[in-house]
């Protein structure tokens, strides 16, 4: 990792109140100033105004706040510039560039000290506070946190509810005057719902205003800290930190010496500035896996989709009712998923097609009775059911050349899980499992905790460290959303953390501007495993009387392997639905998941996006193009090539009457010779979406 490090000064005054440090590029500069003893900053971007002034500040159980009275002590400057390499990522090389300041402040009522520190890098502003180790701040409490981002105007925005359980909302788009949780849809899936009121939104949150600025608020490097959501002032324009408590109200515990999260302001006047950034990662610390040589990307397969669309159920006794264990009685039913025989049939799926590993969900006892009862013990992670051969299984994925992926649901019973996490592990060693599926659906226990609070943060950490120990990757679903750990811990491979794509498979699914707008806020703060390449659209190919679907064309599933990133991507239709399409299915056998170099040609959030990759690993480019509910034409340069080469373009694109809703599953495949010169047309349908894949030709 090549590093430049630059000590502009270091200051120690009494009477300078006020501080300005602008990005490399000098669009962005931030003002920091002292108002009657309150630290407040501004934020502007090219000369116009993107935060107003804001008080920063953090609130004390029991003792005195730290938000006022306080004097500057020190101001010191540095300048970085750094480029390191992720195991795995969008591309091989990451730019690490900022200019810092750090405020050192004073309280001398209380005989205190608290820093802020502030990174103003080309794409955006950060800021975090750090607690030295001082005589009369030890252990303590906080309260609250009173960071402000007061914003300009009624900026386009969209948002999700400040809920503490669970992000799997369908984003809302609208004025941010017009927020109210209030109006969501709640009969959308999610069976828990802990929204902390009517003006309590999520971050990240993505906003444009009416001059054209893109604007991001988020956070990066959540550690030992609840996630921060936002309390809105709507006709202000004011948003304040709001962190989810933990079961009796406090916030956080913490020891100096010791900091807060960053929180992140994103702003550009071109949206591929915000979509591409990798601030949030930059903001985390560097690996602290040694040997990272067992951290390996992969496309899977798995036992999983039946399951939603009700071919086969997670339990042995056939019910799909997670709230009745048949008084303990195992009666087989036939319709049982996780079967060794239906595993062997997609080891041989897989074997066949290329890829590196199965999924099993519902191979293990206490499905009958998982959900719903807020249940301590329910799972052990290491019982199979009597028609699940473990070591059967194994060994004909070896025999293979195929990787098996554990799946650990815990029902929300951390306690239970953590008590018996060592021995899974050890399970899945045994086995050879390299990575795991963990589920975090329902009610937390220890009870009364939020899967976004402290508590909750410290065991997905925990969790991730634990497997970096024993060499294995994980993959969580229903965690607290990411915020760039994976950089400090690259074992944590993906996670859900939103709205996936298993929600259009039994409820009011998810609208096309959807996936448009996710790469503009959850996937900034890592990789997502959104399953995508469902072929069989529409729900009733399965049940004549459902009517729940996939609202995107064919040719945009493929497109998402392209523009939702992940190392982790999965082939989330059956193996007989893939064979049925085996022209449309070649693009997914032939997708890259570990990338060179990423290119954001076009980006609009909650309209479409347009992204090219390199694979790591070949000369070959992957292109995915996606639109919302408009059909969309557009003409792109295809410059990224490599110069003086020759490329085979083969284009899988929506059909001429290709539509989301009426004809989702029309699509055309054509073949083209290009260069780097070339210039390429793509009409994207209603919903829909262009998967192109680049060869070089010899």
């Amino acid at each position: 990792m090549k590093k430049y490090i630059t000590i502009s000064f270091l200051l120690f005054v009494l009477s300078v109140n006020a501080q300005t440090v602008q990005s490399p590029s000098k669009q962005i500069t931030l003002k920091f100033a002292l108002s009657d003893g309150k630290p407040t900053y501004e934020v502007s971007y090219k000369n116009k105004s993107v935060i107003l002034k804001s008080y920063l500040g953090i609130k004390l159980k029991g003792a005195r706040d730290l938000d006022d009275k306080f004097r500057i002590d020190s101001i010191r400057q540095v300048t970085v510039n750094e480029t390191w390499q992720p195991v795995l990522g969008e591309q091989s090389n990451i730019k690490n560039n900022y200019n810092q300041l750090t405020v050192a402040l004073y309280q001398a009522l209380a005989d205190r000290k608290m820093n802020i520190i502030f990174r103003v890098f080309d794409e955006g502003v950060a800021f975090r506070y750090e607690f030295p180790k001082q005589p009369n701040l030890n252990y303590f409490i906080v309260s609250d946190e009173v960071s402000e981002f007061n914003l300009t105007s009624d900026h386009k925005t969209f948002w999700l509810p400040g809920d503490f359980d669970s992000q799997e909302y369908a984003y809302t788009e609208s004025k941010l005057s017009e927020v109210n949780t209030d109006n969501v849809d709640k009969n959308n899936g999610i069976n828990l719902k802990s929204i902390a009121g009517k003006y309590v939104v999520q971050s990240p949150l993505m906003m444009k205003s009416a001059d054209g600025l893109y604007i991001n608020i988020f956070e990066a490097a959540v550690v030992n800290y609840p996630i921060m959501h936002l309390d809105l002032v709507p006709n202000e324009y004011k948003l304040t930190s709001r962190l989810v408590p933990n079961a009796i109200g406090d916030k956080a515990y913490l020891q100096t010496p010791c900091v807060s999260p960053w929180r992140t302001v994103m702003v550009s006047d071109d949206a591929r500035d915000i979509v591409s950034s990798k601030m949030i990662l930059n903001l985390n610390d560097p690996s602290k896996i040694e040997d990272t040589s067992w951290i390996k990307s992969m496309k899977y397969v798995g036992i999983w989709w039946e399951m939603h669309v009700g071919k086969s159920t997670w339990d042995f006794a056939g019910s799909q009712n997670a709230q009745n264990a048949a008084d303990g009685k195992l009666i087989p039913s036939g319709k049982h998923g996780a079967t060794t025989e239906n595993t062997k049939h997609y080891i041989d799926f897989a074997a066949k097609n290329g890829f590196d590993g199965v999924l099993v969900e519902g191979w293990n006892v206490g499905w009958e009775d998982w959900f719903g009862n807020w249940k301590e013990n329910v799972f052990d992670f290491t019982t199979p059911y009597p028609d699940f051969d473990l070591k059967a299984v194994s060994d004909y994925a070896k025999s293979k050349g195929v990787k098996m992926i554990m799946h650990h649901e815990t029902s929300g019973s951390v306690a239970n899980y953590e008590r018996h996490l060592d021995r899974a592990m050890d399970l899945m060693k045994k086995y050879g499992y390299p990575a795991v599926k963990s589920g975090y659906v329902g009610r937390i226990i220890p009870r009364g905790e939020f899967h976004d609070g402290q508590t909750m943060v410290n065991h997905f950490n925990y969790v991730a460290q634990r497997m970096a120990e024993n060499k294995l990757m994980v993959n969580s679903h229903e965690s607290s959303r990411p915020t760039g750990y994976s950089r400090t811990y690259p074992n944590y491979i993906a996670a859900e953390a939103a709205r996936g794509n298993e929600f259009n498979a039994w409820s009011n699914g998810n609208p096309p501007m959807h996936e448009t707008i996710l790469p503009f806020t959850r996937l900034l703060g890592g990789p997502m495993d959104y399953t995508p390449g469902i072929f069989e659209i529409k729900m009733s190919f399965y049940d004549k009387t459902k009517t729940a679907q996939v609202h995107t064309t064919l040719a945009k599933q493929l497109a998402l392997y392209v523009t939702m990133y992940s190392p982790l991507q999965m082939a989330a239709d059956l193996p007989e639905n893939y064979e049925r399409y085996a022209d449309a299915f070649q693009f997914i056998k032939d997708v890259a998941v570990d990338w060179q170099d990423s290119k954001y040609l076009e980006a609009e959030p909650g309209d479409y996006l347009t992204v090219a990759r390199k694979d790591k690993k070949s000369e070959n480019w992957f292109l995915g193009a996606i639109t919302d509910e408009n059909a969309r034409a557009t003409e792109l340069k295809l410059d990224f090539l490599s110069p003086n080469k020759k490329y085979k373009a083969t284009i899988y694109q929506d059909g001429v009457d290709a539509d989301w809703e009426k004809n989702p599953k029309s699509y055309v495949i054509k073949t083209i010779q290009v260069t780097s010169k070339s210039k390429i047309k793509l009409s994207l349908a209603k919903g829909g979406g262009t998967a192109i894949s680049f060869v070089p030709i010899n």
